[in-house]
């Protein structure tokens, strides 16, 4: 509380990132090791949000801190081409074919912007078809449909005009999104989704959605956009796209791509991605300006994010089969100890992600962002409040979990223990209107 008081004095609303406070302060942490974080009064925590869930080997992993050690002394900028971001960039094509061509920057929330703005240049049409619920950063151009409700404007500062190409599709739901295709066909520049709604509530697409969508794309030369920054090295080595069989003419990646530091990147079929090549088009019409920024490349990212993927390539056999195991387990035993104590919940997610939501009379199944707006997420909140006070269990609130390298099985056996703690304190046996 007495460094919230001195931030509040710095930051607007005393924090740097909205979705980082939570009442009654937000959480201060001094540092962290493996899957533990320590706040400033030195208090231990078991972590599941995991840096915004881009921390698949846990906090400062070995691999990360010798590659950072050894590039800060020959560099932490240099503002030019360099060796490291090729050496990544290969990297990133030998696990992910698809990425014929790709351009580094430093945010995801930059990767979607590019994409969407390289697809418009590509198709010469406005219409950019998103997901509700679907979160894509904070560019301008997306911040539409994100939050409940979902018809009203997401917050000041956004013009009518930003959203007016902008058309929402119902997550999971082919049939409606293609009647909703259908009556702008000859208008749409792009379809862009995740493959599991993050922000909106750990949702995984049905087996047909994605695949659905590509099709529709393909047949309507339509650019289809597949973002990944979430799901890129965390379902698989090759993403989602290689589980649901999709071939994404442009997908963006970002967070474990970084190891660590902040990263977004833009890859697709090399004929899209020469409209922002400046060489191959010198002497024709003006380039789609996709530039990356200052930071883009930089050396310290690509050490990073170049020995984390090394080290997943190395070890991908064991390494996704033990957080995608503690994924299923926590999922499994979360779901049957809520069911024994007959509190109606869901669990969602897939591999190694996972959220609780409470069902209540409005919603009685989780399948798109929807059901989670209306579900009890004031229970939920309590839920998480009580993990991080009474357990040492961190939840970013409302958010879901992520298992690293650094869990084990004995992190789930400490987080069942907790929550049957929980149920049979009665604590979740509060009504809570979330009308």
């Amino acid at each position: 509380m007495k460094l919230y008081s001195k931030a509040v004095n710095v930051f607007a609303g005393g924090i740097n990132h909205n979705i980082r406070f939570f009442e009654p302060y937000p959480f201060f942490v001094k540092r962290s090791a493996g899957k533990k974080l320590y706040d400033v009064d030195g208090n231990a925590y078991t972590d599941y949000w995991m840096g915004h869930w881009a921390l698949i080997l846990g906090h400062s992993p070995r691999p990360v801190i010798k590659a950072l050690s050894d590039q800060i002394a020959i560099g932490t900028m240099y503002g030019t081409a360099n060796n490291l971001s090729v050496q990544h960039g290969e990297l990133i094509q030998k696990l992910m074919p698809s990425a014929e061509r790709l351009r580094f920057s430093n945010t995801g929330s930059e990767a979607t912007m590019y994409a969407i703005r390289l697809a418009r240049a590509y198709s010469r049409k406005k219409v950019v078809a998103k997901v509700i619920g679907g979160w894509h950063g904070f560019n301008t151009p997306l911040m539409h449909t994100v939050n409940f409700p979902f018809e009203l404007k997401e917050g000041l500062g956004l013009l009518h005009e930003d959203s007016q190409y902008i058309e929402s599709l119902p997550f999971n739901d082919l049939e409606g999104s293609i009647k909703t295709l259908n009556s702008i066909r000859k208008d749409i520049a792009c379809i862009i989704t995740e493959p599991l709604l993050g922000t909106a509530g750990c949702i995984p697409a049905q087996n047909d959605y994605l695949r659905g969508l590509q099709e529709y794309a393909n047949k309507n030369d339509i650019v289809f956009i597949l973002d990944e920054i979430v799901t890129g090295f965390r379902l698989s080595i090759r993403g989602a796209a290689h589980l649901y069989n999709l071939k994404p003419d442009l997908f963006t990646l970002g967070k474990i791509a970084g190891g660590g530091l902040p990263i977004g990147v833009l890859c697709g079929k090399k004929e899209i991605m020469s409209l922002i090549d400046p060489v191959a088009r010198q002497t024709k019409e003006r380039l789609c300006l996709v530039g990356g920024g200052t930071f883009s490349a930089n050396p310290m990212t690509m050490s990073a994010g170049y020995a984390t993927l090394s080290h997943i390539r190395n070890n991908e056999s064991r390494l996704y089969s033990r957080i995608n195991n503690l994924g299923k387990k926590a999922r499994d035993e979360l779901t049957k100890l809520f069911s024994d104590a007959k509190i109606r919940v869901q669990i969602t997610g897939v591999g190694s992600l996972f959220m609780l939501h409470f069902l209540n009379d409005k919603v009685g199944k989780i399948v798109n962002a929807l059901d989670v707006a209306l579900s009890n997420k004031e229970l939920l909140k309590l839920y998480h409040l009580s993990l991080i006070s009474r357990y040492g269990i961190f939840f970013l609130p409302l958010k879901m979990g992520a298992f690293s390298e650094a869990h084990s099985d004995a992190d789930v056996k400490r987080l069942i223990s907790a929550t049957q703690e929980i149920i049979n304190s009665r604590l979740l046996s509060r009504t809570v209107d979330n009308s």
